[in-house]
């Protein structure tokens, strides 16, 4: 069973993945009307939002975009930072949407930034706890389960406070991009919503997974207690 939970969770996980590649590739050779990079849209935004304490970067990782609200720095791909296609303008967009978050003090996005540090603590034992428990036998039975659900719960909360951050940062990215004209046409309005339709599936699939994950070890915990 849990081979299974496993093999199914990762296919979610990879086949969430391709689909934002596919979907950033094929809007990737549509060139954004106004002809600016991402870094440019990112830094038009910024300042069209009064926001002046946030600097750009520039990363190497592909996309590994994101915002940092502890050092207020937004962190574009290359091929973001660069590319003057719809979904470089689109993601660099959403980054920036996140930094609008965090100066309007946006509560689901406080709540994110409280939970990074017990998730992951959650996140390695989840992690390690099956090792320690088969090789080194520390830990076994009803307490590791019990724990094991624990923490994915915690792990299953951090990604459901993480989708209305997701989702409202790609609201505001698509209507402050139109305001300020960098989507002027309906069918470039919908390339930048397809993207950051695809990029947000990876978010869904990661709470689908975590959930997943919960009722297993929650069924296997009542299932226990009930031979005991």
């Amino acid at each position: 069973m849990i081979i299974l939970l496993f093999v199914l969770t990762l296919a979610i996980g990879l086949g969430s993945s391709a689909f934002v590649r596919s979907r950033f590739a094929h809007y990737d050779s549509v060139p954004g009307p106004t002809g600016y990079s991402g870094a440019e849209v990112a830094s038009q935004i910024l300042q069209s939002q009064g926001i002046r304490d946030v600097t750009i970067e520039e990363s190497q990782s592909f996309l590994g975009d994101h915002y940092d609200p502890t050092q207020k720095k937004l962190v574009l791909s290359s091929a973001v930072y660069r590319g003057t296609s719809l979904s470089a303008i689109g993601v660099a967009a959403h980054e920036c949407g996140h930094a609008v978050q965090d100066q309007r003090d946006y509560a689901p996005l406080r709540w994110r930034i409280a939970s990074v540090g017990i998730t992951n603590f959650a996140s390695q034992a989840v992690t390690w706890l099956p090792i320690l428990g088969v090789m080194g036998n520390v830990i076994s039975g009803g307490t590791a389960i019990a724990i094991m659900a624990v923490c994915w719960g915690i792990i299953l909360c951090f990604n459901l406070i993480t989708l209305p951050v997701e989702f409202d940062a790609s609201s505001r990215a698509k209507v402050i991009l139109t305001q300020l004209g960098h989507t002027p046409r309906a069918q470039d309005q919908e390339g930048v919503s397809k993207v950051l339709s695809a990029a947000a599936l990876t978010y869904v699939g990661a709470a689908v997974s975590s959930l997943l994950y919960v009722l297993y070890y929650l069924l296997q915990f009542f299932n226990s207690r009930d031979r005991d």
